[in-house]
C-alpha cells in the first residue's frame, strides 16, 4: 500500500473539510480538492498523510502527485510563487500593459489590433521595461498566466527561427525569495 507523508511546516495551519484540504499561511489560503475512490489523506501528528488502499500504478501516481500538491500550496502560502518572462521584439516595439484581468499587447508585430491574455484567478502581474513578472499563492495558477500571455504573442504565418518577438519564459514558477 503506498504511503507519503508531508510534514507540515511551522506557521502554516492545515485542516480538512469534506474531501478538501485547506492550507493557511502567513501569505493566505489555498483551498483544494482531493478525490479519487481509492486514495485518501488525512491529518496524523503534525503530518498530512496520503494513501492508497490498492498498490496500482495509477493509484501510486496519484498518491504522488496529491504529495506534491500539498507541497506547493505550502510554499505558496509561506512564499508564494514568481515566473518571468521576457519582452523580445526587433522591429516594432510591443507595448504591454495591465488592465483589470487582462494582459494587453500592443503593436505586436505591427498589428493594429491588441491581443489579450487573461489572468488567472488571483495572479498579480507587473511589466517593467523588458521583463513580466507574475506573482501568486498558487502555482498553477502563476504558471498558466505565464503560458496565457507566451500564446498571446505567439509568432503565427512566420518563421520562428528569424521573427523571434514575443513573450518568452525565462524563469518558471519557483519559490519567492522575499
Amino acid at each position: 500500500m503506498p504511503e507519503k507523508a508531508v510534514q507540515i511546516p511551522s506557521g502554516i495551519e492545515v485542516r480538512i473539510e469534506k474531501k478538501e484540504l485547506i492550507v493557511k499561511g502567513p501569505k493566505g489560503e489555498l483551498c483544494r480538492s482531493f478525490f479519487h475512490p481509492s486514495a485518501k489523506l488525512e491529518i496524523k501528528e503534525g503530518t498530512v498523510v496520503f494513501s492508497s488502499d490498492s498498490n496500482r500504478k495509477k493509484d501510486r501516481a496519484v498518491v504522488g502527485t496529491w504529495a506534491s500538491h500539498f507541497r506547493n500550496m505550502c510554499l505558496g502560502v509561506s512564499k508564494g510563487w514568481e515566473t518571468r518572462l521576457k519582452i523580445v521584439y526587433s522591429h516594432f516595439p510591443m507595448k504591454v500593459n495591465v488592465e483589470g484581468s487582462k494582459v494587453i499587447i500592443g503593436n505586436f508585430l505591427g498589428e493594429r489590433k491588441n491581443r489579450e491574455a487573461d489572468i488567472v484567478g488571483k495572479a498579480k502581474v507587473e511589466v517593467s521595461k523588458d521583463e513580466i513578472i507574475i506573482t501568486g499563492i498558487d502555482k498553477e495558477q502563476v504558471g498558466n498566466t505565464a503560458a496565457n500571455i507566451e500564446r498571446a504573442a505567439k509568432v503565427q504565418g512566420f518563421d520562428r527561427r528569424i521573427f523571434q518577438d514575443g513573450c518568452h519564459l525565462i524563469q518558471k514558477a519557483k519559490p519567492m525569495e522575499k
